[in-house]
């Protein structure tokens, strides 16, 4: 199973339904995760503004090395730095 999805799993156990009520309180949920393995969890808010309406052309796209999980590929995949866009 991928980082992503084991690492999801750990921070929905954590959360527990819990009211989330302020995305300080989704940041403070998260890093506030750990598993019996070792895994600690670094979180923080991002509180830049982004440009939206970006378009992310096909070629783009082709370029992203991603790796879909076995288990439900449309939700759980990696995505691992690959080259440059702007190349």
């Amino acid at each position: 199973m991928s980082i992503g999805c084991s690492l999801f799993c750990h921070i929905t156990q954590n959360w527990r339904g819990r009211p989330l009520t302020d995305r300080i309180a989704v940041v403070e949920l998260i890093g506030a995760t750990s598993t019996k393995a070792g895994l600690k969890v670094e979180s923080a808010l991002d509180t830049r503004s982004y440009q939206k309406g970006i378009k992310v052309s096909n070629a783009e796209m082709k370029r992203l090395d991603i790796t879909s999980d076995q288990f439900h590929p449309e939700w759980n995949y990696s995505i691992k730095p690959g080259r440059s866009l702007k190349s």
